[in-house]
């Protein structure tokens, strides 16, 4: 995608000025939309990571305290 707007804005500047001044600022705030976009997906890619790792880590958190609170359970019964 990144390649065919930079195809796109060597076209543009090729084109006659009157056409280049119109068409350039256009190229110029697709390629800039599409970085934007860009950034944006990888954020939330390593945001989505992050949450993976959480929710293993509250997982494993969860099973100790049920494992803890089943032996403490246990030694209360025994009594």
């Amino acid at each position: 995608m990144k390649e065919a707007l930079i195809e796109l804005a060597a076209v543009a500047e090729t084109l006659p000025p009157q056409y280049a001044a119109k068409v350039t600022p256009l190229v110029a705030k697709l390629i800039e939309a599409s970085e934007r976009r860009t950034r944006i997906l990888s954020l939330v890619q390593d945001a989505l990571g992050q949450l993976r790792l959480d929710m293993k880590y509250i997982a494993f958190d969860l099973e100790a305290t049920r494992r803890e609170r089943d032996e403490y359970k246990n030694k209360l019964d025994s009594k």
